[in-house]
């Protein structure tokens, strides 16, 4: 194991323990939760062991956060639907695209 492994894997551990922690779980109901053993959850939280695609997913929805938290250390970021837009004044609609344009002019 590399050492940049080593520590996006001790990372990712501190944030589910950190949430478990904050939720008031312990190990021995996390790994009940997700059907794997404590000494799973363990090497999990220590950055020994790397997580399924299926117990990520499934970890996620127990602790109440996204996937891109537990791997990334960060929410993703919040999307503008079109019923966001559709809710905007005309004069804000004008605003947001200048801000836009501005945001995407190559030359500063």
């Amino acid at each position: 194991m590399t050492q940049i492994t080593k520590k996006l894997l001790t990372d990712i551990g501190s944030r589910i323990s950190k949430r478990r922690k904050e939720l008031g779980l312990t190990q021995e109901f996390l790994a009940e939760k997700m059907n794997v053993s404590v000494q799973m959850i363990s090497n999990l939280e220590h950055g020994n062991k790397a997580i399924r695609i299926d117990n990520l997913i499934n970890l996620s929805q127990i602790l109440e956060i996204s996937t891109d938290y537990i791997l990334l250390g960060s929410e993703p970021s919040p999307s503008i639907t079109n019923d966001d837009l559709a809710s905007l004044s005309e004069r804000d609609l004008k605003m947001l695209k200048l801000i836009i344009a501005f945001c995407s002019d190559s030359s500063l």
